[in-house]
Order: structure tokens, then C-alpha cells, then sequence
């Protein structure tokens, strides 16, 4: 379970927790076995790119059969949460826990540019596991997104509390979703850096009320 905070740094912080994939304790060989097969899907993503990634091409990469990966992950969905909750957690640390203005201790505008410039880096470094994850979209919530919006919810509120921090959160994550990503990036050709400034730019409207 993850601990985030509702408000971070406000006098009246409400813990919640967010369940996030693959953090269950495990046999070193059930462990071996759950990264032989992550890694097989990595490779599959790296080289052939998302839609590749059936349970079948997965299984047969891994050395393993078809039966052990649907055990073991659920299904495709299973396997690619699995997969971006594992590039993920080192972000969620940064953001929960590390030197501001990504982490606490900068004001809440700074906090959300800084979130938002480092979730594009990430997704658009990860693309092809972002598009993934993205695809199937038969959960209303996953955890990992359900962490991103809920901190971004947090900060908005504490920029300006009349608006709908869910629904901001939820347009925030839509505009640098990985398909809008993915789209920049192979049909208009536009490198991470120009996703990373227009993304800050979007955000001014809401983190600079004087530069409407």
C-alpha cells in the first residue's frame, strides 16, 4: 500500500492509501520466474513495440508456457500494470519524498509544472509501454493512474479550491495521455524537451493567475 496525502502540506492533511501492483512478497523462485517474464516483455515492447505484447509472444520469449503468464499476471492488463508500476515507483518516491520542487517543501504551482514536465520525460522515455497500459482501458481506475490523479487533485486544490480537482486532475492526465504522446512524437515529430515546455505552458493558466 502507498501512502498519499489529500492536501500535501496543508494544516488539515488526510492520509489515503492506494494499492499499487506486484508488492506482494514472493519465493525467490516465483520472483525469478515473475522477472524472467518482465523482461521478456520489456524486450518485446523495445523491439516490436506494444502491439506485440500478447500473452502468447510473452510466454514463448520467457521460456515458459502460455498458462504460467495467465497465472501469474491475470491477463494482458495484468501484465502491462505490472510492468508500469515497476518504472513508476521510483517517480511516485520522487514526488512523495524527494527535494522539491518535485517533492515537498515548494509551493503547490511549482510542485504541479515540476509533476507534470517529469510524467511527460517519463511517459515519453517509456512510450511504448505507456501505450500498453493505455490500450486496453477496460479499468475505470487504474492504481497507477489513480496515483497520479489523486496528487495532482491535491495540488490544484491547494492552488485554488473552487475548482473540481478531480475533474482538472482527470484533464491534466488527458492532455499528456501517451496516445496524445505518442502521436507528438511519430507524426508531428516533436522531441521531448518542446513536449516537456508546452506542457508547462498549458499548465500556466491554472499555476499563474497572471498570466491568463
Amino acid at each position: 500500500m502507498v501512502q498519499i496525502n489529500s492536501a500535501p502540506g496543508s494544516d488539515s492533511e488526510q492520509i489515503r492509501e492506494l494499492p499499487m501492483a506486484g508488492q506482494r512478497r514472493e519465493r525467490s523462485d516465483a520472483a525469478a520466474n515473475r522477472e524472467r517474464i518482465l523482461c521478456a516483455a520489456r524486450k518485446l515492447l523495445v523491439e516490436q513495440g506494444s502491439g506485440a505484447l500478447t500473452m502468447q509472444a510473452v510466454a514463448t520469449a520467457a521460456g515458459v508456457g502460455k498458462g504460467t503468464v495467465f497465472h501469474r499476471f491475470g491477463d494482458r492488463d495484468g501484465l502491462t500494470q505490472a510492468l508500469l508500476d515497476e518504472y513508476m515507483r521510483d517517480f511516485q518516491d520522487a514526488f512523495l519524498r524527494g527535494p522539491p520542487p518535485l517533492g515537498p517543501g515548494a509551493p503547490p504551482a511549482e510542485r504541479l509544472e515540476a509533476f507534470v514536465v517529469e510524467l511527460v520525460r517519463r511517459q515519453a522515455d517509456h512510450l511504448e509501454l505507456a501505450l500498453a497500459a493505455e490500450a486496453p482501458a477496460r479499468h475505470a481506475l487504474t492504481p497507477v493512474y489513480a496515483t497520479l490523479a489523486i496528487h495532482i487533485g491535491a495540488l490544484v486544490h491547494e492552488i485554488d479550491p473552487a475548482l473540481d480537482e478531480i475533474i482538472v486532475a482527470g484533464f491534466i492526465l488527458s492532455a499528456i495521455a501517451p496516445p496524445v504522446l505518442h502521436r507528438m512524437r511519430q507524426v508531428l515529430d516533436v522531441d521531448t524537451p518542446a513536449l516537456q515546455a508546452s506542457a508547462r505552458a498549458l499548465l500556466r493558466g491554472l499555476t499563474r493567475p497572471d498570466q491568463r
